[in-house]
């Protein structure tokens, strides 16, 4: 089945880049040349959304970084999936670490917010995963299953979701999950959703992995038979994206 799942790679710009960084990244990513076999989306400032799809090939996605779960009201400083539609984007990812543990977001919010988003049209990354002193609790599998619960009531269809498990402490820290360690929290995943939504998703839902994944070790991790891309932050505003993108080939 996992060969059924195309790879997936997400490159998640977060608070980086300015219309020249931009132009930078889209230059090496034109050149490329990128894996027909990967479907590539990047994330960028909601400031840029425009300019990105605009600019970028047709073939690469884009998706906005955040959204909130009402199409329009006084919430000062958020954008609705509409906004990011108009755009002319398709994608957003939702409950990335950061949003968690900088800005306080609760499993419920998150979940509401993918729930809507999914409602409007968009297709999500919703992003769930442990911290350092979680994993040392050996709680990796109670955090991310209770993440899990919370999302599941609000996605209706999961044709549209990508679900990234990003191990808080291997993100941006330079310390990665070994293949062995990320491809048994994956499996647990796939595990979970065929015990808690059904098999048909367990077997089509693609789990992809983020944490500190670069050119060197992506081939390794891209073996793993539940490991089906990569959510990628700083690796993916150099040139050496383009051979994450390519890991499978």
């Amino acid at each position: 089945m996992a060969n059924q799942r195309k790879f997936f790679v997400g490159g998640n710009w977060k608070m980086n880049g300015d219309k020249a960084a931009i132009d930078g990244i889209i230059d090496f990513m034109k050149k490329g040349p990128l894996s027909p076999n990967t479907e590539v989306v990047v994330g960028c400032p909601q400031c840029y959304l425009m300019y990105t799809r605009q600019n970028i090939p047709a073939t690469i996605g884009v998706a906005a970084q955040n959204c909130y779960k009402a199409a329009k009201g006084a919430f000062t400083g958020e954008i609705s999936p509409d906004m990011i539609k108009d755009c002319g984007c398709e994608w957003v990812i939702l409950g990335h670490s950061e949003r968690r543990n900088v800005f306080g977001e609760p499993d419920q919010l998150i979940s509401e917010k993918v729930g809507h988003a999914l409602e409007s049209g968009l297709k999500v990354i919703p992003c769930i995963g442990e911290k350092l002193e979680e994993r040392e609790s050996n709680r990796t599998e109670e955090v991310v299953f209770a993440q899990m619960k919370a999302l599941v009531p609000n996605i209706k269809d999961w044709t549209n979701v990508v679900l990234a498990y990003e191990p808080v402490w291997a993100i941006g820290t330079g310390k990665t999950a070994s293949p062995e360690q990320a491809q048994d929290v994956h499996a647990k995943l796939r595990q979970w959703l065929r015990d808690n939504v059904n098999a048909q998703v367990a077997d089509s839902c693609r789990i992809i992995y983020g944490g500190s994944v670069t050119p060197a070790n992506c081939a390794e991790l891209a073996k793993m038979a539940d490991i089906d891309g990569f959510l990628v932050g700083g690796a993916s505003l150099k040139p050496d994206f383009v051979t994450i993108i390519n890991a499978r080939d």
